[in-house]
């Protein structure tokens, strides 16, 4: 057996010249805005359930909701849903053969976030 000193190894040499990259980015935001977006949901599940349950219980959820950190919520949930719908076309883009050189991948990643906040901007001035 070979003589190995694994003492003056690094124990993960990938991370030492590891690059961060648009397309690696975007693809964990991706995921990252489909766990914001099931927050979102089950807030508004809550929501629902405390209408139809009390008129008390309602109030409560009601008033956080309609609160300054509810609406910070409301405002980076929206955002996140259109960021993840945005990242979804992407992917049905590549399953068809298209966008799949680097560069146009990273100019792709690059205008999901651009266009993400755009249309929460819209979405903001339209509600």
């Amino acid at each position: 057996m070979a003589d190995v000193n694994r003492g003056n190894r690094p124990l993960s040499p990938h991370l030492t010249i590891y690059r961060p990259q648009m397309t690696s980015g975007s693809s964990i935001m991706v995921r990252i805005t489909a766990i914001a977006s099931l927050v979102l949901a089950v807030l508004f599940v809550w929501w629902l359930v405390a209408a139809a349950t009390s008129e008390t219980a309602f109030a409560g959820i009601d008033g956080f909701v309609r609160s300054w950190f509810g609406d910070l919520i409301m405002l980076g949930g929206t955002w996140a849903l259109w960021y993840h719908m945005l990242g979804r076309l992407r992917h049905v883009m590549w399953d068809f053969g298209y966008g799949l050189d680097v560069d146009f991948s990273e100019k792709l990643g690059l205008l999901m976030f651009i266009v993400a906040t755009g249309l929460t901007v819209v979405t903001i001035v339209a509600v």
